[in-house]
Protein backbone atom coordinates (compact mmCIF):
# COMPACT_ATOMS: atom_id res chain seq x y z
CA UNK A 1 0.00 0.00 0.00
CA UNK A 2 1.55 3.52 -0.88
CA UNK A 3 1.65 5.63 1.81
CA UNK A 4 -1.08 8.73 1.66
CA UNK A 5 0.22 11.93 0.17
CA UNK A 6 0.60 14.61 3.14
CA UNK A 7 -2.29 17.49 2.17
CA UNK A 8 -0.49 20.59 0.75
CA UNK A 9 0.89 23.19 2.80
CA UNK A 10 -1.58 26.26 2.98
CA UNK A 11 0.25 29.77 4.28
CA UNK A 12 -1.96 32.50 5.57
CA UNK A 13 -0.16 36.22 5.10
CA UNK A 14 -1.37 38.21 8.01
CA UNK A 15 0.08 42.05 8.14
CA UNK A 16 -0.99 43.12 11.64
CA UNK A 17 -1.08 45.93 13.68
CA UNK A 18 -2.09 46.92 17.48
CA UNK A 19 -4.80 44.45 17.25
CA UNK A 20 -3.32 41.24 19.25
CA UNK A 21 -6.38 40.20 20.83
CA UNK A 22 -7.89 40.17 17.18
CA UNK A 23 -5.22 38.28 15.55
CA UNK A 24 -5.12 35.38 18.06
CA UNK A 25 -8.80 35.38 17.91
CA UNK A 26 -8.08 34.55 14.23
CA UNK A 27 -5.53 31.93 14.89
CA UNK A 28 -7.72 30.31 17.00
CA UNK A 29 -10.30 30.19 14.24
CA UNK A 30 -7.88 28.46 11.88
CA UNK A 31 -7.27 26.13 14.68
CA UNK A 32 -10.86 25.32 15.38
CA UNK A 33 -11.72 25.14 11.78
CA UNK A 34 -9.08 23.54 9.49
CA UNK A 35 -9.37 19.50 8.54
CA UNK A 36 -5.76 19.36 8.72
CA UNK A 37 -4.07 22.45 10.68
CA UNK A 38 -0.74 20.93 10.99
CA UNK A 39 -0.61 22.03 7.00
CA UNK A 40 -1.69 25.44 7.70
CA UNK A 41 1.21 27.91 8.10
CA UNK A 42 0.46 31.65 9.17
CA UNK A 43 2.76 34.18 8.71
CA UNK A 44 2.42 37.21 10.55
CA UNK A 45 4.18 40.60 9.96
CA UNK A 46 4.66 42.73 12.99
CA UNK A 47 6.02 46.37 13.07
CA UNK A 48 9.26 46.83 15.29
CA UNK A 49 7.06 49.31 17.36
CA UNK A 50 4.45 47.26 17.88
CA UNK A 51 5.33 45.42 21.34
CA UNK A 52 1.92 44.55 22.43
CA UNK A 53 1.83 42.35 19.36
CA UNK A 54 5.91 40.61 20.01
CA UNK A 55 3.88 37.51 21.86
CA UNK A 56 1.58 36.33 18.89
CA UNK A 57 1.66 32.46 18.83
CA UNK A 58 -0.35 29.80 19.11
CA UNK A 59 0.15 25.45 19.87
CA UNK A 60 -1.93 24.30 17.97
CA UNK A 61 -0.88 26.14 14.26
CA UNK A 62 3.02 26.97 12.65
CA UNK A 63 3.29 30.70 13.60
CA UNK A 64 6.04 32.18 11.59
CA UNK A 65 6.45 35.73 12.90
CA UNK A 66 8.40 38.71 11.12
CA UNK A 67 9.35 41.60 13.22
CA UNK A 68 10.35 44.59 11.18
CA UNK A 69 10.05 48.21 9.87
CA UNK A 70 6.55 50.03 8.98
CA UNK A 71 6.11 48.89 5.58
CA UNK A 72 3.52 49.77 2.56
CA UNK A 73 0.61 46.90 2.60
CA UNK A 74 1.99 45.34 -0.66
CA UNK A 75 4.95 45.71 0.77
CA UNK A 76 4.39 43.81 4.30
CA UNK A 77 2.62 41.02 2.12
CA UNK A 78 5.10 40.63 -0.16
CA UNK A 79 7.79 39.97 2.47
CA UNK A 80 5.52 37.75 3.70
CA UNK A 81 5.16 36.19 1.19
CA UNK A 82 8.91 35.72 0.65
CA UNK A 83 9.02 33.53 3.70
CA UNK A 84 5.78 31.82 3.51
CA UNK A 85 6.70 27.59 1.83
CA UNK A 86 3.08 27.19 1.06
CA UNK A 87 1.85 25.86 -2.23
CA UNK A 88 -1.21 28.15 -1.92
CA UNK A 89 -1.10 31.63 -0.38
CA UNK A 90 -4.06 33.64 1.19
CA UNK A 91 -3.90 37.10 2.21
CA UNK A 92 -5.80 37.48 5.33
CA UNK A 93 -6.61 40.17 7.72
CA UNK A 94 -6.63 40.64 11.41
CA UNK A 95 -10.72 41.48 11.65
CA UNK A 96 -11.33 38.17 9.38
CA UNK A 97 -12.74 34.81 11.11
CA UNK A 98 -12.85 31.53 9.73
CA UNK A 99 -16.18 30.28 9.89
CA UNK A 100 -16.38 26.93 7.36
CA UNK A 101 -15.16 23.68 9.24
CA UNK A 102 -12.67 21.79 6.94
CA UNK A 103 -12.60 25.39 4.67
CA UNK A 104 -8.90 24.08 4.19
CA UNK A 105 -9.82 20.49 2.72
CA UNK A 106 -12.21 23.34 0.20
CA UNK A 107 -9.21 25.07 -0.81
CA UNK A 108 -6.66 22.43 -1.81
CA UNK A 109 -9.54 20.79 -4.17
CA UNK A 110 -10.02 23.77 -5.78
CA UNK A 111 -6.13 24.02 -6.63
CA UNK A 112 -6.36 20.48 -7.72
CA UNK A 113 -8.71 21.34 -10.18
CA UNK A 114 -6.56 23.86 -11.83
CA UNK A 115 -4.74 22.25 -14.63
CA UNK A 116 -1.23 24.87 -14.89
CA UNK A 117 -1.71 26.18 -11.59
CA UNK A 118 -2.93 29.43 -12.48
CA UNK A 119 -6.54 30.40 -10.97
CA UNK A 120 -7.57 32.90 -8.37
CA UNK A 121 -10.14 32.14 -5.42
CA UNK A 122 -11.84 33.41 -2.57
CA UNK A 123 -14.11 32.76 -0.30
CA UNK A 124 -17.37 34.58 0.99
CA UNK A 125 -16.60 37.29 3.47
CA UNK A 126 -20.71 37.94 4.33
CA UNK A 127 -19.61 41.96 3.01
CA UNK A 128 -18.57 41.66 -0.57
CA UNK A 129 -19.44 38.57 -1.00
CA UNK A 130 -18.90 37.62 -5.21
CA UNK A 131 -18.56 40.95 -6.06
CA UNK A 132 -14.60 40.83 -4.61
CA UNK A 133 -11.88 38.78 -4.08
CA UNK A 134 -11.60 40.05 -0.07
CA UNK A 135 -9.14 37.15 0.77
CA UNK A 136 -7.53 36.60 -2.62
CA UNK A 137 -6.37 32.75 -2.57
CA UNK A 138 -3.87 32.00 -5.21
CA UNK A 139 -1.02 29.49 -6.08
CA UNK A 140 2.57 29.88 -5.48
CA UNK A 141 2.98 29.28 -9.35
CA UNK A 142 0.51 32.63 -9.92
CA UNK A 143 2.69 34.23 -7.84
CA UNK A 144 5.52 33.50 -9.87
CA UNK A 145 3.86 34.37 -12.83
CA UNK A 146 2.86 37.67 -11.77
CA UNK A 147 6.43 38.58 -10.72
CA UNK A 148 4.27 41.04 -7.78
CA UNK A 149 1.36 40.00 -6.87
CA UNK A 150 1.09 42.64 -4.18
CA UNK A 151 2.63 45.47 -5.35
CA UNK A 152 4.61 47.55 -3.12
CA UNK A 153 2.99 50.63 -4.09
CA UNK A 154 -0.21 49.53 -2.35
CA UNK A 155 0.03 51.99 0.40
CA UNK A 156 -3.19 49.95 2.32
CA UNK A 157 -6.07 48.84 -0.26
CA UNK A 158 -6.82 47.62 -3.58
CA UNK A 159 -4.23 44.62 -3.59
CA UNK A 160 -7.75 42.94 -4.01
CA UNK A 161 -8.90 44.64 -6.71
CA UNK A 162 -5.71 44.49 -8.74
CA UNK A 163 -5.88 40.67 -8.34
CA UNK A 164 -9.48 40.69 -9.71
CA UNK A 165 -8.82 42.98 -12.36
CA UNK A 166 -5.95 41.05 -13.37
CA UNK A 167 -8.06 37.48 -13.79
CA UNK A 168 -10.84 39.76 -15.19
CA UNK A 169 -8.37 40.33 -18.27
CA UNK A 170 -7.85 36.77 -18.54
CA UNK A 171 -11.29 35.64 -17.99
CA UNK A 172 -12.20 37.97 -21.27
CA UNK A 173 -9.29 36.77 -23.34
CA UNK A 174 -11.27 33.42 -22.85
CA UNK A 175 -9.41 31.63 -19.82
CA UNK A 176 -11.90 31.72 -16.44
CA UNK A 177 -9.50 31.02 -13.92
CA UNK A 178 -11.60 33.16 -10.93
CA UNK A 179 -13.41 30.49 -8.32
CA UNK A 180 -15.90 31.73 -5.57
CA UNK A 181 -16.42 29.79 -2.94
CA UNK A 182 -19.65 30.78 -2.02
CA UNK A 183 -19.61 28.37 1.08
CA UNK A 184 -16.23 28.72 2.46
CA UNK A 185 -17.14 31.86 4.81
CA UNK A 186 -13.84 34.12 5.51
CA UNK A 187 -16.26 36.56 7.58
CA UNK A 188 -14.45 39.89 7.82
CA UNK A 189 -15.81 41.77 11.17
CA UNK A 190 -15.11 45.35 9.52
CA UNK A 191 -16.38 48.34 11.66
CA UNK A 192 -18.47 49.00 8.15
CA UNK A 193 -20.56 45.80 9.10
CA UNK A 194 -21.14 47.16 12.41
CA UNK A 195 -19.22 44.37 13.89
CA UNK A 196 -16.20 46.02 15.18
CA UNK A 197 -15.39 49.16 16.61
CA UNK A 198 -13.70 51.82 14.38
CA UNK A 199 -9.84 51.89 15.87
CA UNK A 200 -6.43 53.89 14.69
CA UNK A 201 -5.47 51.24 12.06
CA UNK A 202 -8.77 51.60 10.29
CA UNK A 203 -8.12 55.84 10.64
CA UNK A 204 -4.78 56.00 9.92
CA UNK A 205 -5.51 54.53 6.39
CA UNK A 206 -6.36 57.24 3.40
CA UNK A 207 -9.66 56.25 2.37
CA UNK A 208 -8.90 56.94 -1.19
CA UNK A 209 -5.23 57.12 -1.49
CA UNK A 210 -4.58 54.26 -3.72
CA UNK A 211 -7.12 55.51 -6.30
CA UNK A 212 -4.38 56.80 -7.98
CA UNK A 213 -1.77 54.09 -7.80
CA UNK A 214 -4.33 51.36 -8.84
CA UNK A 215 -4.67 53.53 -12.24
CA UNK A 216 -1.16 54.33 -12.63
CA UNK A 217 -0.53 49.96 -12.68
CA UNK A 218 -3.18 49.47 -15.44
CA UNK A 219 0.19 48.59 -17.60
CA UNK A 220 1.28 46.10 -15.28
CA UNK A 221 -1.88 44.59 -15.24
CA UNK A 222 -2.09 44.30 -18.77
CA UNK A 223 1.07 42.54 -18.72
CA UNK A 224 0.67 39.99 -15.81
CA UNK A 225 -2.80 38.92 -17.67
CA UNK A 226 -0.91 38.39 -20.84
CA UNK A 227 1.84 35.89 -18.79
CA UNK A 228 -0.74 34.05 -17.24
CA UNK A 229 -2.41 33.70 -20.96
CA UNK A 230 1.05 32.67 -22.10
CA UNK A 231 1.14 30.50 -19.13
CA UNK A 232 -1.93 28.64 -20.00
CA UNK A 233 -1.02 28.43 -23.61
CA UNK A 234 1.98 27.01 -23.70
CA UNK A 235 3.84 29.98 -25.27
CA UNK A 236 7.23 31.86 -24.90
CA UNK A 237 6.43 34.14 -21.72
CA UNK A 238 7.76 37.30 -21.55
CA UNK A 239 10.29 38.17 -19.05
CA UNK A 240 8.97 39.78 -15.82
CA UNK A 241 10.03 43.20 -15.55
CA UNK A 242 9.04 45.83 -12.67
CA UNK A 243 6.51 48.45 -13.70
CA UNK A 244 7.72 51.89 -12.57
CA UNK A 245 4.36 53.29 -10.82
CA UNK A 246 3.60 57.11 -11.47
CA UNK A 247 0.80 58.60 -10.00
CA UNK A 248 -2.49 59.44 -11.46
CA UNK A 249 -4.41 62.55 -10.14
CA UNK A 250 -6.66 64.06 -12.01
CA UNK A 251 -6.80 67.92 -11.34
CA UNK A 252 -10.39 68.79 -11.92
CA UNK A 253 -13.79 66.52 -12.47
CA UNK A 254 -13.89 67.16 -16.50
CA UNK A 255 -10.23 65.32 -16.70
CA UNK A 256 -11.22 62.95 -14.05
CA UNK A 257 -13.91 62.12 -16.59
CA UNK A 258 -11.68 61.85 -19.41
CA UNK A 259 -8.97 60.12 -17.63
CA UNK A 260 -10.91 57.04 -16.09
CA UNK A 261 -13.09 57.17 -19.73
CA UNK A 262 -9.77 56.76 -22.11
CA UNK A 263 -8.17 54.29 -19.08
CA UNK A 264 -11.06 52.21 -17.59
CA UNK A 265 -14.08 52.87 -20.18
CA UNK A 266 -12.57 52.18 -23.31
CA UNK A 267 -10.01 49.68 -22.17
CA UNK A 268 -10.83 46.66 -24.32
CA UNK A 269 -8.71 44.14 -22.46
CA UNK A 270 -11.64 44.23 -20.06
CA UNK A 271 -15.20 42.49 -19.93
CA UNK A 272 -17.45 45.59 -20.47
CA UNK A 273 -19.61 45.07 -17.35
CA UNK A 274 -16.11 45.50 -15.21
CA UNK A 275 -15.06 48.29 -17.01
CA UNK A 276 -18.16 49.85 -16.69
CA UNK A 277 -18.75 49.23 -13.28
CA UNK A 278 -14.73 50.84 -12.64
CA UNK A 279 -15.80 53.55 -14.62
CA UNK A 280 -18.58 54.95 -12.36
CA UNK A 281 -16.79 54.06 -9.08
CA UNK A 282 -13.89 55.51 -10.05
CA UNK A 283 -15.67 58.64 -10.86
CA UNK A 284 -18.10 59.08 -7.68
CA UNK A 285 -15.13 58.00 -5.61
CA UNK A 286 -13.24 61.44 -7.34
CA UNK A 287 -15.79 63.40 -6.43
CA UNK A 288 -16.17 61.97 -3.04
CA UNK A 289 -12.46 62.73 -2.19
CA UNK A 290 -13.21 66.22 -3.17
CA UNK A 291 -16.44 66.36 -0.91
CA UNK A 292 -18.98 66.58 -3.43
CA UNK A 293 -20.11 62.56 -2.90
CA UNK A 294 -18.69 61.63 0.57
CA UNK A 295 -21.29 60.46 2.76
CA UNK A 296 -22.56 58.16 -0.31
CA UNK A 297 -19.78 56.22 -1.60
CA UNK A 298 -18.70 53.60 0.75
Amino acid sequence: MYPMQAPRLISLLLPTRGRPTLAERFFQSVADQSTHPEAVEIVPYVDEDDFGSYHLDHPDVQIDKIIGPRLTMGGYNSRCLERSQGEIIILVNDDMVIRTKGWDEKVRSVHEQFSGGVYLAYGNDLFKGSKLCTFPILSRRTCELLGEPYPVAYCGTFIDYHLFDIFKRLQHAGHDRICYLEEVVFEHLHYRTGKAAVDETYTERDRFGADSTFMALIGARQIAAKRLEQALMSNRITEYRPTQCKAVIPSTPLSALATYSRHLLFDDGLPWRWRGWLWFWFCGRYLAANGWLRPFVR
